[in-house]
């Protein structure tokens, strides 16, 4: 369960995977939001693993 913290670690890493300007969302360059959208996401991830290792008695 701990390998889910590497996916924002990897989403953004590798900046040329995301370096575009289409498709828009709200006007935002797909640059923008898409690093933006990871902030919410990475949250998420945090509390899952959280969860599951409170479940399992680790902390």
């Amino acid at each position: 369960m701990w390998a889910l913290l590497l996916l924002p670690f990897i989403g953004l890493l590798y900046v040329p995977f995301y370096n575009f300007e289409a498709p828009s969302l709200f006007g935002f360059p797909f640059f923008y939001w898409y690093q933006l959208a990871w902030v919410p996401l990475t949250s998420l991830i945090i509390w899952i693993v959280y969860r599951h290792n409170a479940r399992k008695g680790e902390e």
